[in-house]
């Protein structure tokens, strides 16, 4: 089935641009204009037809692009890739905080776009496996039991510390999306405000050490440099 992508971009040329590079590699684009349209949209839409990813620019008419992607994060986790005119770090960064998947910064190649699309896609789609006719299914890389506060990674009950559980179900919670240091302070440790980040950085290499034990080929808390930290998919 056709994946259908959600345009929201009000420079018409520029919003023509994306779609015909989307139409050329066998994309379905959608087009609005305003961040209201874009998350009425998103409400609207049939399971069937719902975009599978978002392509929104930050200097909207109606609305700034951060605040349709915060509003959008409420009832939708559809990837994000923000466009903008600026460049500054501090953008990129809050973009990422509130739940974007991508950052491009305006001039910009709808070819390359239309790549980076695919390599989000691609990173949040659960991964392919061949399953003999006949075999069961394999079951999930992670399986959260939150009545019994324990998660399971390939079938075995993890030896879990409080945090470390609070950690790995934060990141299991969103597969693919790149957590920051801060977002996970925040929903981990809450009750904990003196708590310095780089605890969470100590709790990542005990959470790696222990998912070895279990599989010892397999690294699924992925870090991104300066950003902070990501699972893959589940």
């Amino acid at each position: 089935m056709p994946v259908t992508i959600l345009i929201v971009e009000d420079e018409l040329a520029i919003a023509d641009s994306i779609a015909y590079a989307l139409r050329t590699d066998g994309f379905v684009p959608r087009h609005v204009s305003l961040g209201a349209q874009a998350l009425q949209a998103m409400r609207d839409a049939d399971p069937a037809t719902l975009p599978a990813l978002v392509v929104l620019d930050v200097g909207l008419p109606d609305m700034n692009g951060f605040e349709v992607c915060r509003q959008l994060r409420q009832f939708c986790n559809a990837p994000v890739i923000f466009l903008t005119a600026r460049s500054d770090e501090i953008d990129r960064i809050v973009g990422l905080e509130i739940g974007a998947d991508d950052y491009v910064t305006k001039p910009f190649s709808p070819r390359e776009l239309v790549a980076r699309i695919r390599v989000v896609l691609r990173r949040l789609a659960p991964p392919a496996a061949s399953i003999a006719p006949g075999a069961a299914a394999p079951a999930a890389r992670f399986e959260i039991r939150e009545a019994e506060a324990r998660i399971l990674y390939r079938a075995r009950a993890l030896e879990l510390t409080r945090y470390e559980y609070l950690l790995l179900k934060a990141l299991c919670e969103r597969p693919g999306h790149v957590l920051s240091r801060a977002q996970l302070m925040d929903r981990v440790w809450a009750d904990a405000p003196d708590t310095l980040d780089r605890t969470v950085d100590a709790h990542i290499k005990s959470l790696r050490a222990k998912l070895r034990l279990v599989d010892a080929d397999d690294d699924p808390i992925q870090t991104h440099r300066g950003m902070g930290y990501s699972l893959a998919g589940t």
